[in-house]
């Protein structure tokens, strides 16, 4: 996966953290925990606070 691929992220989040409170989410958490992620290959400084609020929305839409 890739910082583009925020659908995917936003899945594979929900079921790595599922307790997690993704409305109230430090960035530099989430930034860590798509890093973290099974699959994940990308440069982890090519993201940016708009991937971030991008993924962010996408997990809490996921989520409903």
């Amino acid at each position: 996966m890739k910082w583009t691929d925020i659908h995917d992220i936003a899945i594979e989040l929900e079921e790595a953290h599922p307790d997690a409170d993704n409305v109230n989410l430090r960035f530099t958490d989430l930034h860590r925990w798509v890093c973290e992620l099974p699959g994940f290959d990308d440069d982890p400084q090519k993201s940016n606070e708009k991937i971030l609020e991008a993924i962010q929305m996408a997990w809490i839409e996921e989520r409903s």
